[in-house]
């Protein structure tokens, strides 16, 4: 299903691709669907990057992040799926992703995925 939503990903040209800075988006409404309660959770998306060659339109994203208000998806899954799109569209030297979702039942839980590139310069 990830795929699908990949194609709702704009980027643009970094302004600055020689010169390694770091963006970062929070993205304090993020839904989904827990897959075995039904129930929604919301949390809040931290990414933080460094473009290669291409940035992440942030309209896009916001319209991406909406496709998994009814998506099914454990903590962990959905968390990384975000960051293969991600990553799979910007190309980025590094980039990391913290899902911090809101309390259910008392526990809360925190999941951090990371990407580097392998020539620490752009994406795969």
């Amino acid at each position: 299903m990830s795929a699908a939503f990949r194609d709702l990903l704009e980027t643009f040209d970094n302004p600055h691709p020689a010169r390694e800075y770091e963006i970062e988006t929070i993205c304090p409404e993020f839904t989904s669907v827990c897959p075995k309660t039904g129930q929604p959770d919301f949390g809040t998306l931290t990414i933080l990057y460094s473009p290669g060659a291409k940035c992440v339109e942030l309209k896009s994203l916001k319209l991406y992040l909406q496709q998994y208000r009814n998506h099914g998806a454990f903590y962990e899954d959905v968390t990384n799926l975000i960051l293969d799109d991600l990553v799979a569209v910007t190309e980025p030297r590094w980039m990391e992703l913290k899902a911090d979702f809101t309390p259910r039942g008392g526990l809360s839980t925190s999941v951090r995925v990371d990407y580097i590139s392998h020539d620490g310069q752009s994406g795969d």
